[in-house]
This record gives structure tokens, sequence and C-alpha cells, in this order.
């Protein structure tokens, strides 16, 4: 049975936090790195771009790994990777060639393993609600970034809906706009792409 926090435990607590730059922290707010986030959105919307200019920012401050699932090491995400631009976090940054989550657990268990994963995605983990909170659960220093397919407005499927209500940030992506809930403040629209948010605008006028 954990321990009880009394009135001074809570009063005492306290973590790290980050400012993430790139107009990022008027999005996010100043973020503490545990537990869950969830980006969701159409195909073509602008998901990948922003979980990378996101994997980026975070770089700056802590290891991060971004475990490609859906597309892996492809011609891509490597012409993705470089428009955003590593160079300056290089060190801090890992790609993953669709690492499952049995790998990914082994991983994580090492020393000097990734603060951060994101996952891309949700739908080609196999994972059931169970053992999402169990993954969650025995890695509770890290910070899972969970990316999801879309249906209508909403993450695709029970699971992605449950972690929705987990999440302490959510970003809807649509017309390579982020439109974030984050519990710790900002809140402000994030454009992804300002030529892709514009051509998109004049699309759906």
């Amino acid at each position: 049975m954990k321990r009880a926090l009394t009135i001074t435990d809570i009063r005492n607590y306290k973590t790290k936090t980050y400012l993430l730059d790139g107009g990022l922290d008027l999005a996010l707010g100043e973020v503490e790195l545990t537990g869950s986030w969830i980006v969701w959105g159409g195909s073509a919307n602008g998901k990948t771009r922003f979980a990378l200019q996101l994997a980026k920012a975070l770089a700056k401050h802590v290891r991060v790994a971004y475990d490609s699932l859906e597309e892996g090491m492809s011609l891509s995400m490597q012409h993705a990777i470089e428009e955003v631009g590593f160079a300056d976090v290089k060190r801090n940054f890992i790609l993953l060639d669709g690492e499952g989550i049995d790998e990914l657990k082994e991983r994580l268990r090492k020393q000097r393993s990734p603060k951060v994963v994101i996952i891309d995605s949700l739908q080609y983990t196999g994972l059931t609600y169970p053992g999402y909170k169990k993954f969650r659960d025995e890695f509770r220093n890290k910070l899972f970034i969970w990316i999801s397919h879309a249906e209508g407005h909403n993450p695709k499927g029970a699971v992605a809906d449950a972690v929705k209500f987990d999440a302490f940030v959510k970003v809807y992506v649509e017309g390579y706009r982020a439109y974030p809930q984050s519990r710790f403040g900002g809140n402000q629209e994030y454009v992804i792409w300002e030529e892709g948010a514009k051509q998109y605008g004049l699309k759906h006028q």
C-alpha cells in the first residue's frame, strides 16, 4: 500500500517543469514530463510534423525517442525529420524503427533511457486499455506522447478515447493547426506549418 500524503507533503511537493520554445509554451504551458499526452487528427493534416516539432523542443531539455511504429524508417520520415531540423539536438533524439511495446519496455528499463517517448501510432501498438495502464504505471517517471488516428474530431477507437480521458495534454490537429487542451495552461492555437494552414483555409472557405 502506498503511503498517504499529509498536507505538509502536498505543500512540499516539487517537480521539474519545462517551458518549450517556438510558441509551444503558449500552446501547452509550463509542462511536467510524466504521464501521457495524446495528439490526434486526420491523415495529411500535420500530426507527424507537429509531433516532430514537439520532439525537437523537448530534446533541448531531455532525451527523446520517436517510435515510428506505423511508418518506420522511410524516405518520407527522413524528409520530415530533415525539414524540422534536429542538428542542434541530435545527441538527445533517436528514431526507433517500428519498435514494438515489448522491445520498448526492455529499452526503457535500462539506465539512461529516454525521458520522453513519442509513439506513432497508438493504433499500431496493439495495446488494450488495461495494457496501456500497466505500461504507463511501470514507467511513471517517463512521458509518453501517443499519436492517434481520428474518427471525426475524436481519437479513433475505445483505447484511444480512454487515453484521451487520462492524458494531461490533449491536442487535436487539423489543417496544420494544433488545438491544445493542457492541464498546464497555455491552450493557445499553434500553427504547425504556415503555408499548409493557409492553403487548407483557402480550400475550406
